[in-house]
């Protein structure tokens, strides 16, 4: 890969006027960390043949037309489904007769207003004129329907991934047809029709061209100035004290006149921008664990582009990871450091941990700082039931990906951001778009949707080996991950465990987080919270509905399945967020005065320069 230039003029002026602090952290005890104006990549790069190149170019033309999906998995789904059912005349049968059932049940609907109310399941439901026929009949019928394609989905003999992939876009053709999405069939949007004499029907329509032509509306424009990064979010006060070509790592200023002299470097997935760990002043993870007396790093990723192409998976290990925990060691003095990662950015840093601990560590990272402590938040180490992720994962949707990706040299963040889409489409697609297009409602950004919308891009092939090693092969779970030629194990490690689950991730499944209880003897702390993926994490204290399960298993202590566990566990009102504060304190040394960030070290300002770059998509 060819030498990059460094991001920006500033970022040379500091590389040439300080370069003990830009490249030196790791050093001399470790191997020279690249600086900002330095290649990464470790591998050669991937070649491509003219023939692969035309079926790259064929391949990739075909998907943009189905959403970047593999139509040959979608359609071997399909075939597998069809054939077993053309050959089970009795299961044939049970449907049949179930399909009369359910007419019957749909042309009778319960009385009115029964089922209709807050608890419904599908919000799109909920509003009591759906319990007036002739509306009710059309709610009545559409949920047969979804009774009835959630039985057929099932079959015996088809593979349980092309039994997952049939009843998930069941569900979303279904999802489509549904008569909340149509003017004339719901009754919520007739009567915001005559009461706003239209009015609210034609914003709608503004809306979905603004959408279709990326013209923003007014609202749009007024709206797009709110939470900017250094100003509204990612305002923690801190200083950026390392950078290489592929990170910056952030020190945040102290809040308290003491602190634990272990610091904590958190390492976000590199899909994400880190400021959702520092968004609003009320809501940071960053600015709450400093205001508690820690002295906290966290990493900020580069937003990589096409000269970035064969960037490894090692590569993010290495200089992601290790540089960011030689730097922290080097800038702090310290010795042993906690670390956490959220989401990827866990699993990643559960790899690093596990490589670390071998009995040779890893190559020219022998004398980092010790772990005193490992945080995995909404993190997966075992990824045999990845949860709805997985259905979008398989061997034909991954070599097309891949062959997106080389063409480009990155997977975009709309790229990206369409899958996860499609795992909440009935509340991020249709009922958006039933609010926004039918009934004129522009939805208002938040923080954690202006964070949302601010997407990063992925390197071709990191992207296609995390793919091929985590979700395919799930090497590291197995224990056939190597790094530097030998595997690396869990079982290795030997520092305690505080792990966070949530109780609606459809990233990462609580129960697919929970599975390192197999994998690790050690001491393991599982915290079970609510909320999503995102929201679960984001829990800051006084948060309004919050609760969580925690217990810990000691070390060597038996094993529990994540029912029993479940079971068992202590629930808790409020916050997760001071529990953990409060185990990172116990497994620290006591507090000592705390000391402000050398200037010697400072390269600019938190937030950084990284986590600016955006691109036009």
């Amino acid at each position: 890969m060819a030498s990059r230039k460094p991001s920006s003029t500033r970022t040379a002026a500091h590389a040439r006027r300080r370069p003990s602090s830009a490249a030196a952290s790791a050093a001399p005890k470790n191997a020279p960390a690249p600086a900002a104006d330095q290649p990464l990549a470790s591998k050669p790069p991937v070649t491509e043949s003219p023939t692969e190149r035309l079926d790259r170019l064929v391949q990739t033309a075909v998907s943009q037309r189905v959403g970047n999906l593999s139509p040959i998995a979608l359609g071997l789904a399909l075939a597998d489904w069809g054939w077993h059912l053309a050959a089970s005349p009795g299961r044939q049968m049970e449907l049949a007769a179930l399909a009369a059932r359910l007419t019957r049940e749909a042309l009778n609907p319960p009385p009115e207003g029964e089922g209709i109310g807050a608890r419904d399941a599908d919000p799109r439901f909920r509003h009591e004129d759906w319990a007036q026929w002739p509306f009710s009949l059309l709610r009545s019928s559409f949920r047969s329907t979804q009774s009835f394609w959630q039985e057929a989905a099932c079959l015996r003999g088809v593979s349980e991934h092309n039994t997952d992939l049939v009843d998930f876009f069941a569900r979303q053709w279904l999802g489509m047809l549904t008569p909340a999405n149509w003017p004339l069939t719901n009754p919520v949007v007739l009567k915001d029709i005559v009461a706003s004499r239209g009015l609210h029907l034609a914003q709608g329509a503004m809306n979905w061209l603004a959408d279709i032509t990326g013209q923003p509306t007014a609202a749009d424009i007024a709206n797009a100035g709110r939470f900017q990064v250094g100003k509204d979010v990612a305002v923690t006060p801190g200083k950026v004290v390392y950078r290489n070509n592929l990170i910056e790592l952030i020190r945040y200023a102290p809040q308290t006149p003491k602190a634990h002299p272990e610091p904590l470097l958190i390492v976000p997935s590199w899909i994400m921008k880190y400021y959702i760990l520092d968004l609003s002043p009320h809501n940071s993870m960053a600015r709450y664990l400093v205001g508690q007396g820690h002295t906290v790093y966290m990493m900020s990723w580069r937003n990589p582009d096409e000269n970035d192409r064969d960037l490894t998976l090692d590569d993010y290990l290495k200089h992601g990871v290790l540089d960011a925990m030689a730097a922290a060691g080097e800038n702090s003095g310290a010795q042993r450091i906690h670390a956490a990662g959220y989401c990827l950015g866990g699993t990643l840093l559960a790899m690093a941990a596990a490589a670390l601990a071998r009995r040779d560590g890893v190559a020219g990272w022998r004398h980092l700082p010790a772990l005193q402590s490992l945080s995995l938040l909404a993190g997966q180490v075992d990824f045999s039931e990845p949860g709805e992720l997985g259905r979008f994962i398989d061997a034909g949707q991954v070599s097309l990906l891949e062959r997106l990706t080389r063409g480009q040299g990155f997977l975009t963040g709309k790229q990206m951001a369409g899958s996860f889409q499609f795992l909440h489409s009935r509340d991020l697609v249709w009922t958006r778009q039933m609010r926004e297009y039918l009934m004129g409602e522009r939805e208002q950004p938040n923080d954690l949707m202006a964070w949302n919308a601010d997407t990063t891009r992925l390197p071709a092939r990191m992207h296609h080996e995390y793919l091929v090693a985590l979700y395919l092969k799930n090497a590291f779970a197995n224990g056939r991950y190597l790094i530097d030629g030998q595997p690396i194990s869990l079982s290795d490690m030997q520092m305690p465990v505080f792990m966070v689950g949530t109780e609606r991730d459809h990233v990462s499944p609580w129960r697919s987080v929970y599975k390192l209880h197999k994998l690790y003897q050690g001491e393991i702390t599982f915290a079970l919270t609510s909320g999503g993926h995102n929201a679960g994490i984001i829990s800051e204290p006084g948060h309004r509905n919050r609760n969580y399960r925690i217990a810990t298993r000691p070390a060597a202590g038996p094993w529990q399945s994540a029912s029993t566990w479940y079971a068992g566990a202590t629930q808790r009102e409020g916050s997760w967020w001071p529990a953990w504060q409060q185990w990172l304190a116990e497994r620290s040394s006591p507090p000592v005065k705390a000391t402000p960030i050398p200037e010697s070290s400072t390269l600019c300002d938190a937030p950084g320069t990284y986590v600016m770059k955006k691109y036009v998509e």
